[in-house]
């Protein structure tokens, strides 16, 4: 079974993808000279590549993760890619989101890609929505704010399974440095590599 094939989720992917291009143009007309920043976000999709959805695709059905997690799904491009895999893997998909109007407009896509029963969404701040999350916690992908990085992996690593995948998108941000240094330190328990901009890890 192969979801990405499904004729709702890939018209909704290409839609997605489409609007994410507009995403320079909004970052230009911004002129919000307010402090919350979480306000002014609410119009960018900052969205993964094609390339990248399928590839975080590939590597949830290949190590046939049941439970995935997303840290921030924006309008929702990643989240499809996540929940098309759970959804074939059996599972389901965890994400989060801390502004309202994307998790509106994120609600809206799922339920017309027919995975509102696959995914479920928490809104607010992950560092407390995944608080209880009971796990075991099989694919990982962190692709909120950057500082955040490291306090969810802290969060998580109790219920991370044996194998499980994290994958951290723009890990060149400077502000994502905390998390590769503790991701790739000897005595963390995983194994990283660097592929473009995503770090990929493994536990081992």
């Amino acid at each position: 079974m192969n979801s990405l094939q499904d004729k709702k989720i890939a018209s909704l992917l290409k839609h997605l993808h489409d609007e994410a291009q507009h995403d320079s143009s909004r970052w230009a007309s911004d002129r919000t000279t307010s402090s919350n920043e979480l306000v002014r976000m609410g119009e960018i999709y900052l969205a993964i590549a094609p390339e990248e959805g399928r590839l975080l695709y590939l590597l949830a059905r290949a190590c046939g993760a049941r439970r995935l997690v997303e840290f921030g799904a924006s309008y929702g491009v990643s989240t499809l890619y996540l929940a098309a895999a759970a959804r074939d893997n059996g599972g389901v998909l965890i994400t989060t989101e801390a502004h309202p109007k994307k998790c509106a407009a994120l609600r809206r896509t799922l339920a017309e890609a027919g995975l509102e029963d696959t995914v479920t969404l928490l809104e607010g701040d992950a560092r407390e929505t995944l608080a209880a999350e009971p796990g075991p916690v099989e694919f990982l992908f962190l692709d909120g704010w950057k500082g955040m990085y490291l306090p969810l992996f802290e969060l998580l690593k109790p219920v991370f399974a044996p194998g499980a995948v994290i994958v951290a998108d723009n890990i060149t941000h400077a502000a994502a440095r905390p998390y590769r240094n503790a991701i790739r330190s000897p005595n963390s328990g995983f194994v990283s590599t660097t592929v473009d901009k995503q770090e990929i890890s493994l536990r081992v």
